[in-house]
């Protein structure tokens, strides 16, 4: 038997994700002992070591759970989906890879670029591939990671105040 402590380093996880996993029913509440201690056993390593090594080929907690919730469920099916959505992220990044690249070469260092428009930019994202959606993912990342370093930006693309606001407004929407 292991404490909710020591449990959780069996598998590399945090106490905090091991009590998150019970909350939403992943893993089961264990037994508890005459000090009121969570005491977990043997099988509920083995569910723990199963979730981690889910975890880790980067599949989300939902399929984790019908994998291991309906032994019968056609594993397969849900990995060749993971892996198309893996392909789908993998495509969006190369994308931003790309606009980045264009950037570079035709502004030479970000911050020493004499002059970038709007225009200039969005013709360079729609160039390496980034359709409106992309383009509005990327604005609503970047204020959320960065939202001084967003402003600047947009600052630095010569966009007029009232617009960069509207910008900035729809970019912390859901």
């Amino acid at each position: 038997m292991w404490s909710i402590s020591r449990f959780a380093r069996q598998c590399g996880l945090s106490r905090s994700t091991i009590l998150y996993y019970e909350e939403i029913g992943l893993m089961r509440r264990p037994r508890r002992t005459a000090g009121n201690y969570r005491a977990y056993g043997e099988q509920d390593l083995e569910r723990l070591r199963q979730i981690a090594f889910y975890r880790g080929a980067g599949l989300k907690l939902e399929d984790i759970r019908t994998i291991l919730n309906q032994p019968r469920s056609d594993v397969s099916v849900i990995l060749r989906r993971r892996f198309a959505e893996l392909n789908g992220e993998i495509e969006r990044l190369r994308r931003h890879q790309s606009a980045i690249a264009q950037l570079l070469k035709t502004s030479g260092k970000f911050g020493r670029a004499t002059m970038i428009t709007k225009e200039k930019w969005t013709t360079i994202m729609r160039k390496a591939g980034f359709t409106e959606d992309d383009m509005h993912r990327w604005h609503r990342e970047f204020e959320s990671s960065a939202p001084e370093e967003h402003q600047e930006f947009l600052e630095f693309l010569h966009i007029e105040k009232g617009e960069i606001q509207t910008i900035r407004e729809w970019s912390q929407r859901p």
